[in-house]
């Protein structure tokens, strides 16, 4: 069964066919919903998208269409400041309040402009990109060369042994008393399942007996999408700690993790994060009740 994941969820039509047509774009523009996107902050008021009208300045990059055929595009301004009008939220915080429609545009409309503002150069000559096609190609001004939004794949695996418990890792870089499980980018030439047997085993010693694939997930953190197995080590009591990435481990059951939970000795991932849904799918119907507290981001 596959997770249900919350940045998973898109219900507009990319509607590639019209990204071609640039009479198409500029009506649709007229009539659009615009998300305004500022760095990587998005203007919203009470956990939902404000929309703006058609003077938003910036870079302005083609979604799709809803069901009611209602255009939506996203306006993006580029900033290089840390500090934003209360009014401009990341996706990290307004994910988890967002509708699905909302979503779904707010997670294209920031990996797309993210990469965007990452090729503003052609790889092959250098010179100077535009964006074309409504912002789904950029192409070189010098050579035109066309230069397609790429991402990359990395798993997360939550690791289990035959006892159904549970293994979270610990990273240094993470506040005190966060775990999560395991995760790391695919590299070139491996498949997902080779990936999975060699994360687990470079993070904490863990030898792979069985993996299932629960679904995938953008993580525009900046442009990832994350891919779940859930894996079944048969040397539970070999693992240990990589002492670079992983710095401790810990085996818990599903009492275990309610009391470390509720007592705040335990911070788990945020709710709108892969870890944290595969933890709750493995803890069962009452976990967004009983692992309700304690979640955090890095910081």
């Amino acid at each position: 069964m596959l997770l249900d994941l919350p940045l998973a969820r898109s219900e507009l039509d990319r509607s590639a066919h019209l990204r071609t047509n640039q009479g198409a774009l500029d009506e649709m523009w007229q009539r659009a919903k615009i998300i305004d996107l500022l760095g990587d902050r998005f203007k919203s008021f009470n956990g939902a998208l404000s929309f703006v009208d058609q003077s938003a300045g910036g870079e302005r990059y083609f979604l799709g269409l809803d069901s009611s055929g209602t255009p939506y595009f996203v306006a993006h301004r580029s900033t290089d400041t840390s500090e934003f009008p209360d009014e401009y939220q990341s996706l990290r915080t307004l994910g988890a309040q967002l509708s699905p429609l909302e979503i779904g545009a707010a997670v294209h409309a920031l990996a797309v402009s993210q990469w965007h503002d990452a090729h503003r150069r052609c790889s092959k000559c250098g010179g100077e990109n535009r964006s074309v096609q409504g912002g789904a190609v950029r192409e070189c001004a010098l050579c035109s060369a066309q230069h397609h939004p790429r991402t990359d794949p990395a798993v997360i695996v939550l690791v289990k042994d035959k006892d159904d418990r549970i293994l979270l890792g610990r990273q240094k870089v993470w506040p005190p008393k966060r775990f999560s499980t395991f995760a790391g980018f695919v590299e070139p030439g491996e498949s997902f399942e080779s990936a999975v047997i060699r994360e687990v085993a470079e993070e904490c010693n863990g030898t792979v007996a069985t993996m299932n694939y629960l679904g995938s997930q953008p993580w525009p953190f900046p442009a990832s999408i994350m891919i779940a197995y859930v894996a079944t080590i048969d040397n539970p009591e070999e693992v240990k700690p990589d002492g670079e990435e992983i710095e401790s481990l810990l085996w818990l059951d599903r009492a275990e993790i309610k009391k470390l939970s509720e007592t705040r000795e335990l911070l788990l991932p945020p709710s709108i994060s892969v870890a944290r849904a595969m933890i709750n799918s493995w803890y069962g119907p009452s976990a967004k009740i009983d692992l309700s507290g304690g979640e955090t981001w890095r910081s």
